[in-house]
């Protein structure tokens, strides 16, 4: 086992444990609780994120990704709540995350680094061993706009239900998720695309070596199986569990196969690229 990948993936996963301990008190919080762990879930997903890229990338490439993924999210939510564009007419619900920017609260713009970085990720070992004429880099960019989605399919119905925030587009919503506007989707998406074709850009000044990818791996299938079971048992969101099962599961489904095929487990070792 490579020393120097050893200790990368035990620094990103200590906070990456914490993040695991912190999502599950969540079904468990009720109230002004609820809203504390979701604050501090939202925090140790971007802790865990920028851990691992500092850790593999370094502190320059780690604050490029913050301000490509963050800025561009805050960015977006900010125009969003102010025009309806592009993802639908919302508003946040009031002082319930902590400081606000124009009314979206702060911890928004960690949320979509700490939410996209191990979608990214993923989106690359599957993007590389896709085969055809699309570049890897083209395939990464949109499988991680894709997965950016499948995500959202879990997170919007969640933070809805918990009042986070409300929708006041008339624009239908998918069958089951009727309060949830579709260009909402459609907006993630592109807003997705962005970073990712910035990220792709900006990953050239900094190539992943392929190594220590565990730690956003195991984040990846935590959140998409985890984000499963937790819609589907706990939180009464049968509808979500399965929507976001099977949108995560573009990327999930591809990503399991691979790493059967690479014969490797999350833990690194001196074979595969994890």
């Amino acid at each position: 086992m490579n020393t120097s990948v050893s200790r990368a993936t035990a620094i990103a996963a200590v906070p990456a444990a914490l993040l695991v301990l912190a999502q599950i008190a969540y079904p468990l919080a009720h109230g002004a609780g609820r809203d504390r762990v979701t604050v501090v879930v939202v925090l140790l997903s971007a802790a865990t994120a920028l851990t691992h890229a500092v850790v593999t990338r370094g502190m320059r490439w780690a604050a490029g990704l913050v301000v490509i993924v963050s800025g561009i999210g805050l960015g977006a939510e900010v125009v969003g709540t102010a025009t309806g564009f592009p993802f639908g007419c919302y508003d946040y619900a009031s002082g319930r995350l902590g400081p606000d920017v124009l009314g979206v609260p702060l911890v928004v713009a960690l949320a979509w680094t700490g939410g996209l970085y191990p979608v990214w990720i993923a989106a690359g070992m599957v993007g590389d061993a896709a085969a055809g004429r699309v570049s890897p880099a083209a395939r990464r960019i949109v499988l991680t706009a894709v997965g950016a989605v499948g995500w959202d399919l879990f997170l919007d119905p969640q933070m809805v239900a918990d009042g986070q925030w409300t929708w006041c587009s008339t624009v239908a919503g998918l069958p089951g998720l009727g309060r949830i506007p579709v260009t909402n989707y459609l907006g993630w998406f592109v807003v997705a695309l962005i970073m990712a074709g910035l990220l792709e850009a900006w990953d050239r000044t900094a190539p992943d070596t392929g190594a220590a990818r565990g730690v956003p791996v195991a984040v990846f299938l935590w959140t998409w199986l985890g984000s499963t079971l937790a819609h589907a048992v706990f939180l009464g969101l049968p509808v979500s569990a399965v929507y976001g099962f099977l949108g995560l599961g573009v990327l999930g489904f591809p990503l399991v196969r691979e790493l059967g095929a690479r014969r490797i487990t999350l833990r690194p070792g001196t074979h595969g690229t994890m």
